[in-house]
């Protein structure tokens, strides 16, 4: 029994971390990318102001296509994960003891 809790403990936590580093990605990803699309369309210069050359996309689009497969992860650990792999090892691990009683 205190196995048992002291397992579910560090699964918790480690879900927890998982979803503490997603939060930051994400958190980094808004601020940082305002920032460089801000930068480059020229709010802070003298130049005009232009929103609308793709460049300036770049980076927040394939900052974000990483931030997709992190939410993915995230997604995956916390429902699909979780779900179906403690299903698995509860049946192989009642299959296990089966076995051996035979």
């Amino acid at each position: 029994m205190e196995t048992e809790k002291s397992l579910a403990y560090l699964r918790a936590k480690r879900k927890l971390e998982t979803l503490k580093g997603f939060y930051g990605h994400l958190t980094a990803y808004i601020i940082i990318n305002i920032a460089i699309i801000l930068v480059s369309a020229g709010v802070f210069s003298s130049r005009p102001v232009d929103f609308s050359h793709w460049g300036i996309y770049a980076t927040p689009l394939f900052w974000g296509i990483g931030l997709l497969f992190h939410a993915l992860y995230v997604f995956f650990v916390f429902y699909v994960k979780s779900n179906f792999l403690n299903r698995w090892e509860e049946k192989k691990m009642k299959q296990f003891l089966d076995d051996d009683k035979f």
